[in-house]
């Protein structure tokens, strides 16, 4: 057994080889939490979701850190612009993001440390980075200087002349102005910590880089983002590190983003989907479904038709699940998923590859209880809660009892109501009066019901929206 995954940084799948045998160490960053998050957000946290999960099934021991960046130019323009403290603008936002994750039921991280609880981690780095030559203080700002890295750009494999750096206010006396800031100086209205080179504030790049070395140490396995990250937030963060010392990650696995008329979503375009009112209209199980099963590296183009087709697509998978419960009782799942779904996740987290698995055998389930065989269609729920167990989407897990509990006295009632609908229905086809059967059938999927015959009766469910 060989996991493998794409590697950004060697343009290729490489065969996963962990630092420490039989475990993984894994930094993913996490929120800026400027404000609240969209779908965008949350695809990146559940798609390393799944590798983790991926990673325990085959059994590594994984720590998972995923850090929050409380402290940026973003969160001070936003405070400034809502007139409230910089600190409340995070930490709102940081709680939402977490709801968010828990509401998609994403794993909670080893360790999710916050930028501003490390600027001491922060100055340590800068002081090393100016004793080896590699960074310096001007105006009260701290810069690296990216000619004295020989490796700088080889992840984005850009080429160093043409390089644009983004830069921002107030970053006066640079050397080059290709060099990127580490520290910037206080400017009035803005938080401040002090250091060596006077008072000021952490810069993106740096706040990574160390909570990275604290939590992991010199090496780890594999740092995670999304692609907008590769440059230059990634870039600076290998150069920062590696000149320190460290040999960093091993592995760059970058997630690609969920789209909206061909454009990355965020909040800038104004065209971002909010997790807090997206759970409001869907089930969270559907939209893990829809924001997890694509490829990790596959743009998702957002669309509310797409969503309705994982909604459908699920509701096949669940409806299964639940017939063969009713007719069985209590499955537990299988101790190890199908070969084939295996070989699939192996393979770069070939999600939709093994989800393709996931349907196969739920059609194989439902052969089995057509033909009334009990034991196949037990065989094969427990082969598909395994599966769907290692991506988060088993309906029996605990985390998604609460969606099936939530409605449980109003489905009673509803219940009661279609099932007199449905007795009318089969007088009507007891008497061969087809006309009517058929009425009342398509009555009932106009108001939104599904209705499937079977042998042991008729049986309804929510339809398709």
């Amino acid at each position: 057994m060989t996991i493998r995954l794409y590697d950004t940084s060697a343009r290729q799948i490489r065969d996963f080889t962990p630092l420490t045998p039989g475990c993984v160490s894994i930094y993913l960053c996490g929120a800026t939490v400027q404000a609240a998050p969209h779908i965008g957000h949350i695809r990146s946290g559940l798609n390393f979701d799944i590798m983790r999960r991926w990673f325990e099934y085959r059994g590594y021991d994984v720590t998972f850190i995923r850090n929050v960046t409380d402290i940026d130019d973003k969160i001070i323009a936003k405070a400034a612009e809502q007139g409230r403290p910089w600190w409340s603008i995070g930490y709102e936002n940081e709680r939402a993001f977490n709801e968010g994750y828990a509401a998609l039921g994403c794993l909670p991280p080893t360790y999710e440390p916050r930028a501003t609880g490390h600027v001491t981690e922060m100055v340590e780095m800068m002081q090393g980075l100016i004793e080896r030559g590699h960074a310096y203080e001007a105006d009260g700002n701290v810069y690296f200087d990216v000619r004295s890295f020989p490796g700088y750009l080889e992840l984005s494999r850009q080429e160093l002349d043409n390089l644009l750096q983004p830069s921002g206010d107030g970053e006066t006396g640079k050397r080059d102005p290709r060099d990127f800031a580490m520290w910037k100086s206080a400017k009035p209205g803005e938080p401040t910590w002090g250091t060596p080179w006077g008072r000021g504030r952490p810069g993106w790049h740096l706040e990574c880089s160390a909570m990275a070395h604290k939590y992991l140490g010199t090496a780890f396995d594999i740092h995670g983002g999304g692609l907008d990250l590769i440059f230059p937030h990634h870039e600076n963060e290998i150069a920062q590190a590696k000149a320190f010392g460290d040999d960093f990650a091993q592995y760059w696995v970058h997630n690609a983003w969920v789209t909206m008329a061909g454009d990355k979503m965020s909040k800038s375009l104004g065209n971002s989907v909010l997790v807090s009112e997206m759970v409001k209209a869907w089930r969270p199980i559907v939209l893990r479904y829809y924001l997890g099963t694509p490829h990790y590296r596959s743009m998702i183009e957002y669309s509310e038709e797409s969503l309705r087709e994982a909604e459908s697509a699920f509701a096949r998978i669940e409806g299964f699940v639940q017939r063969v419960v009713e007719k069985a009782g209590h499955v537990e799942p299988s101790a190890e998923v199908p070969p084939a779904f295996a070989e699939a996740m192996d393979d770069d987290l070939g999600v939709p590859q093994a989800l393709a698995i996931v349907h196969t055998t739920v059609r194989q389930g439902n052969s089995a209880l057509a033909a009334d065989d009990k034991e196949a269609a037990v065989a094969r729920l427990a082969e598909v809660r395994a599966m769907l167990g290692v991506l988060g989407l088993d309906p029996l897990d605990p985390h998604w009892a609460g969606e099936t509990d939530r409605g449980e006295d109003l489905h009673g009632v509803v219940d009661s109501l279609v099932r007199l609908v449905l007795d009318q229905r089969e007088a009507a086809r007891g008497r061969k009066d087809w006309a009517t059967a058929d009425a009342i059938r398509d009555q009932l999927n106009q108001s939104g019901l599904a209705i499937e015959d079977s042998p042991q009766g008729p049986r309804w469910s929510l339809g398709p929206r």
